[in-house]
């Protein structure tokens, strides 16, 4: 999940996007369209990053995202156009149809197509194949595709989603994997060309409280240690994991919160009052920078992950984390976390309650973690790199 702070950044941002066209060229070199399906955590934070950017680099934009995104988001603050097409999280026929139709709309004098996701890259793949057809639209127009997530589905829908990838990194133009070893998958895919293309996390405004404050604001005891888990409520995220190993931390009596709401939030309420697990569900919420001021420790559970927001947002803040060792991750966090394996419930709470009894090792860890934040790419150097992509991808249509 990403912390909703980021949001509160929106009409400060106003300023800094009319600033930076005003510098910009009068008739922008490039017009790239940005689409998404439906998100509600990193995907969008990154495609509203990335419209920022472009836009204060001259790039006329178009953001292609569902009803109700950009009141999320806020793409329409950083000066790109907005147009509304609902891609289905699944295929339908006549949903596709219609969105493959206001896709072709939006592409009318696009120099770039960038995708964001699977089923987005899908869809604008069918909408630019049919692009003689249409005035204004042009076959050769470059498409590259991000790719965000690794598929985790199981039985046939697993077996579709794969087919879906296959087709669509194939056909691609570039495809940006969020971190390594998702590039790996789109070249073993068959991809022509695929690259690294990692995802910044969005800086997010600091805390309105004091740790003390903040501490309180959450319930804790003035020597209570506060364990925070964030994330959407979905099974990737895998917060039963985190429930698993609550009894190995217990000793400490921590205050343990998870922040974030989702499909899972009903059943994970219930087993937190059947088995009366010292855990507090705290929703979806807009203080995150307090609550990490108030944090001890960071927990991560998830079954996979690129390259956690969460985990960058904690360890740039200086709170140690404790996360399975899955995906992008370790190549994120390097020496600056404690990583455990995904399932081991025993190695998670173990790893924890080791680290809520060490204050000197927390201290290092947060040390480290700050050090670490400094070589990740930030919202600027990504920007960069993209941008560098779409001249190249344009100049090679062009050719």
């Amino acid at each position: 999940m990403v912390a909703a702070g980021h949001w509160l950044l929106i009409e400060s941002e106003r300023d800094d996007v009319e600033h930076s066209a005003a510098r910009a060229t009068a008739a922008p070199q490039l017009h790239v369209v940005l689409v998404m399906a439906a998100a509600t955590g990193g995907i969008g934070a990154h495609v509203r990053s990335l419209a920022h950017g472009l836009v204060a680099h001259g790039v006329s934009v178009t953001v292609c995202a569902p009803d109700g995104a950009d009141q999320l988001f806020g793409f329409s603050a950083t000066g790109a156009r907005l147009h509304v097409v609902e891609i289905a999280p699944t295929a339908g026929a006549r949903s596709d149809a219609t969105a493959i139709g206001e896709l072709r709309k939006a592409f009318t004098g696009a120099d770039v197509v960038h995708a964001h996701g699977m089923r987005a890259g899908l869809l604008s793949d069918l909408a630019l194949r049919t692009a003689g057809r249409f005035p204004g639209l042009r076959p050769q127009t470059p498409l590259v595709v991000t790719s965000h997530h690794a598929v985790l589905a199981t039985g046939m829908e697993r077996r579709l989603q794969r087919l879906m990838e296959q087709r669509v990194v194939r056909t691609a133009d570039l495809v940006l994997g969020a971190s390594s070893d998702l590039v790996a998958r789109a070249r073993e895919l068959g991809a022509a060309d695929a690259r690294l293309g990692p995802v910044a996390a969005p800086p997010i405004p600091p805390g309105t409280l004091g740790r003390e404050e903040a501490r309180a604001a959450l319930g804790a005891e003035p020597e209570q240690p506060v364990v925070l888990g964030v994330g959407r409520l979905v099974a990737q995220k895998c917060f039963g994991l985190l429930l698993d190993a609550v009894g190995r931390f217990t000793a400490a009596d921590p205050l343990v919160a998870i922040v974030g709401d989702g499909p899972e939030r009903s059943a994970l309420r219930e087993r937190i009052a059947v088995e009366k697990l010292p855990v507090e569900l705290l929703g979806y919420r807009t203080d995150v920078p307090d609550l990490l001021g108030a944090a001890d420790v960071v927990v991560v559970s998830s079954r996979w992950e690129a390259r956690s927001l969460v985990v960058q947002e904690a360890m740039r803040a200086g709170v140690p984390v404790v996360s399975t060792s899955v995906g992008g991750v370790p190549e994120l966090v390097g020496d600056a976390a404690v990583l455990v394996p995904f399932g081991d419930a025993r190695a998670l709470g173990d790893a924890v309650a080791k680290l809520l009894g060490d204050p000197g090792r927390r201290r290092e860890l947060a040390e480290a973690g700050r050090q670490q934040a400094t070589t990740w790419p930030d919202e600027a150097a990504t920007v960069a790199q993209v941008l560098s992509t779409y001249d190249e991808l344009v100049q090679r249509s062009g050719s």
